[in-house]
C-alpha cells in the first residue's frame, strides 16, 4: 500500500473512532461492549499504519542521502569539468590557437578576452595569499561609500561601579566616531612575451596567474602601508607608535617598546612588518641576556619569529632612513579594507603587438583607513 494510501486510512480510522466517542456523549451513556471491543481494533490498526509510515519515512530518507551522494559526485566533476575548459580555453587563447564554439570559450571584446572567472578566482586567491597584510585586514565587499564606526581608544565608553540596591546606576554615553570608505578605481598592467607564450613547454596559465597576481598584490600592499595623498590612507594616518633614539638605527629596548605599545588582549594575532634590510639590522638585536631578539623558525608563518612573533617582510617598507616609518607591529585586523568593484580582468593582444607581447590588466576599486588604533602601533626613525 503506498504512502497517501496508508494516511488516508488512518483519518480514516480515526474520524470513525472520534464519530463511536461523540455517539456516546450525545446520548450520555457509557461504551457499549461492541464499542469498546471497535475503538480497540482502531486504536491498534492505527498504531500499525504509524509503524508502516515510519518505515517508510526512513527508506525515503535513505534514498534521498542516496541521491545526493550520487549527485555529489557528479557536481564536482561538472564544475571541475567547466574549471578544465576555461583553462583550456584561456591558454588557447593566449597561445593563439583556433577555438571552437564551446562553454570555455573565452568573452570577446574589441581588444581582447575577458579572463574567464576559474582563472580570476585563481589570480584573487593569489593576491589574498601573498598579501598578509590584506588578508588579516578586516574586509568589506559593498558598493558605494561604507561608514564604519569604532570607539577611539582614549574614549571612556563604559561605567562600571559598585551599586546598592534601589539606587540608580550612572549611566555614560559612548562618545564612538566612524570612519567613512569610499572607492578608488586603480589598475595593475602585466606585459608577457610572446616568445615566452609561444613556448610549448611553459605553463602559461600559472605564468600569467602569478604574474597578474603579484602585480597587483605590490601596488595594494603598497597602499595600505605608505598610502596616497588624497587616494587610499591606509596605515599612512597611524598616530599609535615610538620614535627612535637614533636617525640611523634601531635599539633593542625600542623593538620591546614596540611589542608592548599593543595591549595584551591584541597580541594573538599580530606581526611585525618591515623592509629585508630592516629584517637584518634587527638580526643583529640582543636582549639583555645575550640572546638574538630575530629568531629563524620554520614553523613560523614566515620563517622568523621576533619576540614570538611572526615577522612578514616586503620591498613595500622603507628601510632605516630619518623620519620614515620601519616597523609596523600588531593586529591588522585594525586596518579596514573595502573593495567596491571586483577585480576584473582582460588579456590585451592588439595593443602591444608591435612590443611582440601581450598585455593582462586588472581593474578593482577599493579603499582602506585605519579603524582600531589599539591594535597595531609603529616605529618610526627619527628625522635629526
Amino acid at each position: 500500500m503506498r504512502k497517501k494510501e496508508l494516511i488516508e486510512k488512518k483519518n480514516d480510522l480515526i474520524t470513525r473512532a472520534e464519530a463511536i466517542v461523540q455517539n456516546a456523549k450525545s446520548e450520555v451513556r457509557e461504551l457499549t461492549d461492541d464499542e469498546a471491543k471497535e475503538l480497540a481494533e482502531i486504536k491498534d490498526d492505527v498504531k500499525a499504519i504509524k509503524k508502516k509510515l515510519l518505515a517508510s519515512d526512513v527508506e525515503e530518507m535513505a534514498d534521498d542521502k542516496e541521491k545526493k551522494e550520487d549527485d555529489a559526485p557528479k557536481e564536482e566533476e561538472e564544475e571541475k569539468d567547466t574549471a578544465e575548459e576555461e583553462k583550456r580555453a584561456f591558454e588557447n587563447y593566449i597561445r593563439g590557437t583556433v577555438m571552437h564554439e564551446r562553454a570555455g570559450e573565452l568573452t570577446k571584446t574589441d581588444n581582447g578576452a575577458l579572463i574567464p572567472s576559474t582563472i580570476v578566482d585563481m589570480i584573487i586567491k593569489k593576491v589574498y595569499d601573498i598579501c598578509p597584510i590584506l588578508e588579516k585586514s578586516q574586509q568589506f565587499n559593498v558598493k558605494g561609500t561604507l561608514q564604519v564606526p569604532y570607539y577611539p581608544a582614549d574614549a571612556n565608553n563604559i561605567n562600571v561601579a559598585y551599586a546598592n540596591e534601589f539606587e540608580e546606576l550612572t549611566s555614560s554615553t559612548g562618545k564612538f566616531s566612524s570612519v567613512t570608505l569610499t572607492g578608488f578605481l586603480a589598475g595593475a598592467l602585466t606585459k608577457i612575451s610572446r616568445s615566452l607564450i609561444n613556448n610549448a613547454q611553459i605553463d602559461i596559465v600559472s605564468f600569467v596567474v602569478d604574474e597578474m597576481a603579484y602585480s597587483i598584490k605590490r601596488f595594494i600592499e603598497g597602499e595600505l602601508l605608505n598610502g596616497t595623498d588624497s587616494k587610499v590612507t591606509g596605515l599612512s594616518t597611524l598616530k599609535n607608535g615610538i620614535e627612535s633614539a637614533s636617525a640611523t638605527a634601531i635599539t633593542a629596548d625600542e623593538v620591546i617598546q614596540l611589542h608592548d605599545s599593543i595591549k595584551d588582549e591584541f597580541q594573538g594575532n599580530a606581526i611585525w612588518v618591515m623592509s629585508p634590510a630592516t629584517r637584518t639590522a634587527l638580526r643583529l638585536l640582543k636582549d639583555g641576556n645575550g640572546r638574538y631578539l630575530l629568531q629563524d623558525d620554520v614553523s613560523a608563518p614566515f620563517g622568523t619569529t621576533l619576540l614570538g612573533k611572526p615577522v612578514y617582510v616586503t620591498d613595500n617598507m622603507s628601510d632605516i632612513a630619518k623620519g620614515k616609518t620601519a616597523i609596523y607591529y600588531g593586529d591588522m585586523s585594525g586596518l579596514a579594507t573595502k573593495f567596491s568593484e571586483e577585480i576584473n580582468i582582460q588579456i590585451l593582444r592588439e595593443k602591444f603587438a608591435t612590443q611582440h607581447c601581450d598585455g593582462v590588466v586588472g581593474w578593482f576599486e577599493f579603499d582602506a583607513k585605519v579603524i582600531d588604533e589599539q591594535r597595531i602601533a609603529k616605529l618610526t626613525i627619527k628625522s635629526a
